[in-house]
């Protein structure tokens, strides 16, 4: 996940562009003005990629932009709301940054609102050309009630492209798709296709094995299910996963 040239318009002075900066970082916004920049939130906390893209942008435009993209990423997690404001304001004048518009459609989406999510990683997507967030586009499908859309995805041929970890993500996607259709059975064949080769486990794969546990569990097949989500633990070497504790509620 990254957090990282303004609109079309009139150009604006650097007078102008100054006062608007200064207004908004480390103080409190005030009627008519944007969301405060905090004031720890420093513009080369980005990821150097993010910040190369910043460049397009002129030097006060950069600073507001990546200030807010760093308030986005230190907000995602404890307040998802809020960092959607910062990344709006960051979209205000980077809309035509593939990163901004990425920052901006992961922040939608971890604030649950879908289809500015999709939106947002379609426009990401559409002037960088990487579609790396494309189980995050079939997420929003499927929690936009349409899971058929999702199941597309996976027909997308950048799908071949994709690192095993990023596919992975993807196939959990679409298998969860499919069970919301009442397709069991095609999800786990969909997961199936992930790989599952428990002695050689890759990126992705703890997350994937954990999918389709539950999966079997869902249909029945409790010792298969046991020896899934005991796989899963076993590969979850960050401890992404409850994995081990759902293997022992089913002993």
């Amino acid at each position: 996940m990254r957090y990282p040239r303004t609109p079309s318009g009139p150009s604006r002075g650097r007078r102008e562009e100054v006062a608007d900066y200064e207004s908004t970082r480390g103080s409190r916004p005030t009627r008519g003005t944007e969301i405060a920049i905090p004031s720890d939130a420093d513009p080369k906390l980005l990821d150097p990629s993010v910040r190369s893209e910043l460049r397009s942008l002129s030097k006060l435009a950069a600073e507001f932009v990546g200030g807010h993209l760093v308030a986005a990423g230190q907000l995602i997690d404890s307040d998802p709301t809020r960092a959607l404001e910062h990344a709006r304001a960051a979209r205000g004048r980077g809309a035509r940054v593939g990163a901004v518009r990425e920052a901006t459609g992961l922040a939608a989406y971890h604030a649950g609102e879908w289809a500015e999510a999709l939106s947002e990683l379609r426009a990401a997507r559409r002037i960088t050309g990487d579609a790396s967030n494309i189980a995050v586009m079939a997420d929003c499908e499927r929690a936009l009630g349409r899971p058929e859309r999702a199941l597309k995805m996976l027909e997308d041929p950048v799908v071949r492209k994709l690192d095993h970890e990023a596919r992975a993500e993807l196939l959990i996607v679409v298998a969860g798709a499919r069970r919301d259709m009442g397709q069991l059975d095609a999800a786990l064949a969909v997961l199936e296709r992930g790989g599952l080769d428990v002695n050689h486990p890759k990126p992705g794969s703890a997350r994937l094995w954990y999918a389709y546990a539950d999966a079997l569990a869902e249909a029945g097949r409790t010792q298969d299910a046991i020896q899934w989500f005991g796989a899963a633990a076993k590969a979850d070497v960050d401890d992404e996963t409850d994995a081990a504790d759902r293997a022992a509620n089913l002993l």
